[in-house]
């Protein structure tokens, strides 16, 4: 291991590592004059180095550092999983395209082939540096945008979420009902679990029930428990999620779902505060927080005797709307960046980024599936992609036909256009801007709508324009 510093003080630190110790003068010469350089003549050498000093490029000989070209591809892909913020420099004696190709999918961000002119490589390497620098610090600005624009678990900075946050803080220290409303997807039970969070019970239990997703002839065993013998297969007592959820709180998702027998049974107990378990004949006095959650409209299903009208009642005392995504605008970024981060760490995978015209159809779709389909996309886009850009390539076929669809209604109503008469508004409107930003000057406008001062005298009768 050799070292060379330059003699600025904030210098970047760069590591090459190559058993080619004849490339030493050209290091001397261009890579140590401009940065403080570490030369190393194994791949073991990097993790030790790091250990000791952070590096802001490894310049990597990939026909050397390890037995064959595709083991030193394996190096550069672990360092990349390492650390996403290195400028990693592929160096290689191949001519093979397909080298490069996967060097640049395993996270390279320059590629040079042998022999490489060191001079270059020091203003490639400044270049990407200064690249690098920028992007870390959009990074840290987009996480504090996000920062600020998060409560909780709850991603968004909208109206419709800011509305959202100061009913959870109104609510979260009374011990109220809560009955948080809105589409599937849109995330009640994060808001539940914000309730909590804010509230005196948060450090008590949070026991979440989803009511649609057990069995008819278990849900009632789920909820209220039973005792041993209580029907076939109870073989131990065991408390229900009522139960478990003594001095903290429960969430009841799905709460429509529940049939009626269940509804009066949960009805009881929220007007007695007990429990009794399924075979038991004594009851338990209980004390939780109640909130439910539903994508059902309870009143009409109240009108149709589907739902207590005295439980919609007691549930429905403190309602939180959540919006639909649709409806947030601009917070479909924030949540695309925090999914990216999210999925990119939890897969060992490089920070994936997305292209601004592919963030702009993502803005422009409907979102049915709310915030949870927005999520499974990201989640797939950062395992499916080759590279670290999602381009609009990348993006599912229905999304990118629902956003030329909508492009196409824009310009064609469902009832259609009058093509001529279309053509004519638009040639009048490019006509009065260009006299308005010329003062009515027609020489003026003539030039800068690239046409000759006879068609504009002409084009300005026909439409009845007055210039000077």
């Amino acid at each position: 291991m050799r070292a060379a510093t330059a003699t600025a003080a904030d210098v970047r630190r760069v590591a090459i590592v190559t058993k080619e110790e004849a490339a030493l003068p050209d290091v001397q010469q261009f890579l140590a004059a401009a940065f403080h350089t570490t030369f190393l003549n194994s791949a073991d050498q990097i993790l030790p180095l790091l250990s000791q000093v952070p590096l802001d490029a490894i310049i990597l000989d990939i026909d050397t550092v390890a037995e064959t070209t595709n083991g030193g591809l394996d190096v550069l892909s672990e360092l990349r999983r390492i650390n996403e913020d290195f400028v990693l420099v592929a160096l290689t004696r191949s001519k093979n395209r397909s080298v490069r190709v996967k060097a640049g999918e395993l996270g390279a961000d320059e590629f040079f082939v042998a022999p490489v002119d060191f001079r270059e490589l020091q203003i490639v390497l400044e270049r990407a540096l200064e690249k690098r620098s920028i992007e870390i610090e959009n990074r840290r600005l987009r996480e504090q945008l996000v920062s600020k624009y998060s409560f909780c678990d709850l991603i968004g900075g909208s109206e419709p979420m800011r509305r959202v946050y100061d009913a959870i803080v109104r609510v979260a220290d009374s011990p109220t009902s809560v009955l948080v409303r809105g589409e599937s997807g849109t995330g009640k039970e994060l808001v539940a679990r914000a309730i909590v969070a804010m509230s005196p019970r948060a450090e008590q239990p949070f026991i979440s029930v989803n009511c649609a997703a057990l069995p008819d002839n278990l849900i009632e065993a789920e909820l209220f428990g039973h005792e041993k013998g209580a029907f076939t297969g109870a073989v131990a007592a065991r408390a229900g999620h009522i139960e478990q959820a003594h001095n903290g709180t429960l969430f009841l998702d799905e709460i429509a779902t529940l049939e009626l027998p269940l509804q009066s049974k949960l009805l009881r107990v929220l007007e007695e505060h007990t429990v009794q378990r399924l075979g038991s004949k004594t009851s338990k006095k209980i004390d939780f927080r109640l909130i439910t959650a539903t994508n059902d409209d309870l009143e009409e299903l109240v009108r149709e005797g589907k739902f207590r009208e005295d439980l919609y009642y007691r549930i429905n005392v403190i309602p939180i709307f959540l919006p639909p995504l649709r409806e947030r605008a601009g917070d479909i970024a924030l949540l695309v960046e925090h999914f990216l981060r999210i999925y990119s760490a939890a897969n060992r995978l490089p920070l994936k980024k997305i292209e601004s015209e592919a963030m702009e159809i993502l803005e422009e779709n409907q979102w049915q599936g709310n915030v949870r389909e927005l999520e499974n996309l990201i989640q797939r886009m950062v395992l499916m992609t080759e590279g670290p850009v999602i381009t609009p390539k990348h993006l599912p076929q229905q999304i990118l036909y629902s956003s030329a669809a909508k492009q196409e209604s824009l310009l064609i109503p469902e009832d259609g256009i009058d093509f001529d008469e279309e053509m004519e508004r638009i040639e009048a409107a490019y006509l009065q801007a260009a006299l308005n930003r010329t003062n009515g000057k027609k020489a003026a406008a003539a030039e800068l709508l690239r046409i000759d001062r006879q068609r504009i005298h002409y084009l300005c009768r026909k439409h009845k324009l007055k210039s000077d």
